[in-house]
């Protein structure tokens, strides 16, 4: 078992990367973000990304859910809960590259798909990220989970990949002081913890593979590593960080990307039978204590006054939706991958699953909270995406970005802080993991494709005819095709959504 015996600070090693202090010390020209008022306190910012957790899997979202999630409803009491917020793919790395870099993934050299664990690194070379941003403005900055971005593997005489080479590129390369966490998601070989810029173990072991709901790749393993013990493993580090630097003059940022309730769905013994649903219920109540522990490490710390705590997902649920009367399900037979509609909607109302176009693979919890400046119980129903973390938390710590940089991301801090119930935004991009594209425009919707561009069928294909065109405020469910009435409309949004992809950025005019 690997401890979480906490590593030594290093020093920045953002600084150490090529031309990347010298873009930070233009931090003051050419602002993306906006910027905070003078004398404004800057909060702690501790950003939980769930992976594969649905937007119907948070009970304060869904009032039909028999998942007890006591802690996520706690923070969307206590705060901001967005109702219309999305990740910017079906997909977990480029939500996560758009996330850090306020810029959408589809702009980079990954088209569709995500990442493997021995991929090279996503992030460009002299990209910002929110990391970088905070860490200019005096944050200290600390990763601590999937990172699913790519690493920077060294290689021996033959060519190939040696794990337990020094990494020349990851999180602590790209504005975090400290790393702790796997490379991709938990059902990928190999399996092995990173800390800082090297692999903690060497891979002498072996992981079987499995099947749904155990569903993973076999492969070599850290003999350390226990992929039912991953989550609690990730959590002890995050709270030591959280007690560490809660003891700090400067503030901090917590990025705290978890593996669950991804696949392999293995929730701890201690949680077997927590509902009545099945592994994936039981896995979701042990995501849900995964934040208890968190606010917890605030309370005890006497910062959670004064922390902004963010909570979402990289994409939507894999769980599929059967119609009441399709026979077992989940609750009954755990092998199967769907719930009937009466037993639990992971994905809410919405169409599809994690990888789709529809909203089930994309329309996602985003609740945050922050006790001194967000109102308790409040929410936002404007279309927001998780492309807008940048902006939004550089204008809340004070800090400006050059130009060039988070070029899709939009500052969301006047909703937070209840100055304004809307924001000027360009209209939401999505992505499917095949690569259709879909823009939102109020509450319509247009699909550039003619599928789902994921798991659903009929799959489709990018930029195929007949593009689609749904009015969510009259059908969330994305069950009435409305382009063939609307023609000016869709005329309008395929010129909107060309634009957007052409110009390199969201911001055409705008800055």
């Amino acid at each position: 078992m690997v401890t979480a015996t906490p590593s030594p600070r290093p020093a920045r090693a953002v600084l150490a990367r090529p031309g990347l202090a010298l873009v930070l010390a233009t931090l003051a020209s050419c602002v993306v973000g906006g910027e905070s008022s003078p004398g404004a306190p800057r909060p702690n910012v501790v950003f939980i990304l769930a992976d594969d957790l649905g937007y119907g899997d948070v009970a304060a979202l869904n009032p039909a859910s028999r998942i007890p999630t006591p802690h996520l409803d706690r923070l969307a009491a206590e705060g901001m809960a967005f109702t219309d917020a999305h990740s910017p793919s079906g997909v977990c790395t480029p939500t996560r590259y758009a996330l850090l870099t306020g810029r959408y993934a589809w702009r980079s050299r990954l088209k569709n798909g995500v990442l493997w664990v021995n991929s090279p690194p996503l992030i460009e070379p002299g990209r910002l990220t929110v990391a970088d941003v905070l860490a200019g403005a005096g944050y200290r900055t600390a990763c601590v989970g999937k990172w699913h971005l790519g690493l920077g593997y060294g290689r021996g005489e033959d060519g190939e990949i040696d794990h337990m080479l020094p990494l020349d590129d990851g999180p602590t390369t790209h504005g975090f002081d400290s790393y702790f966490g796997i490379p991709a998601s938990l059902d990928m070989a190999p399996f092995f913890y990173v800390r800082d810029l090297a692999v903690v173990e060497p891979l002498t072991a072996e992981n079987p593979g499995g099947r749904f709901p155990a569903y993973m790749r076999g492969g070599a393993r850290s003999p350390g590593f226990s992929v039912v013990d991953c989550l609690d493993v990730l959590t002890a580090k995050a709270v030591e960080f959280i007690a560490t630097a809660a003891g700090g003059d400067e503030p901090f940022l917590l990025y705290f990307p978890l593996t669950a309730p991804h696949k392999p769905v293995l929730p701890h013994p201690r949680f077997e039978d927590a509902t009545d649903l099945g592994p994936y219920g039981d896995f979701i109540v042990q995501v849900d204590a995964t934040v208890g522990r968190v606010l917890a490490a605030l309370d005890d710390r006497g910062v959670a006054e004064d922390t902004l705590v963010v909570f979402s997902s990289d994409n939507g649920s894999f769980m599929h939706r059967r119609p009441a009367d399709s026979g077992p399900d989940h609750a009954d037979d755990p092998t199967r991958q769907a719930y009937r509609e009466t037993t639990h909607t992971a994905n809410f109302v919405f169409r599809g699953t994690k990888a789709d176009v529809w909203e089930g693979g994309h329309h996602v919890p985003l609740l945050a909270r922050w006790p001194a400046a967000v109102e308790a119980g409040s929410r936002s129903t404007q279309a927001v995406c998780l492309v807008d973390t940048l902006a939004t938390l550089a204008a809340l710590a004070g800090a400006e970005v050059p130009a060039g940089n988070g070029e899709d991301s939009f500052d969301l801090s006047p909703l937070l802080l209840g100055e304004a119930d809307r924001v000027e935004r360009a209209g939401v991009v999505n992505h499917s993991s095949s690569g259709i594209f879909a823009l939102r425009d109020g509450p319509w919707k247009m699909v550039a494709g003619n599928g789902s561009g994921g798991r659903e069928k009929p799959k489709g294909k990018p930029f195929a005819r007949p593009y689609m065109l749904f009015d969510l405020a009259s059908d969330l469910s994305e069950t009435i095709d409305v382009a063939a009435a609307h023609p000016e409309r869709m005329a309008a949004m395929e010129a909107e959504l060309e634009l957007l992809r052409s110009a390199g950025t969201s911001r055409p005019g705008r800055e």
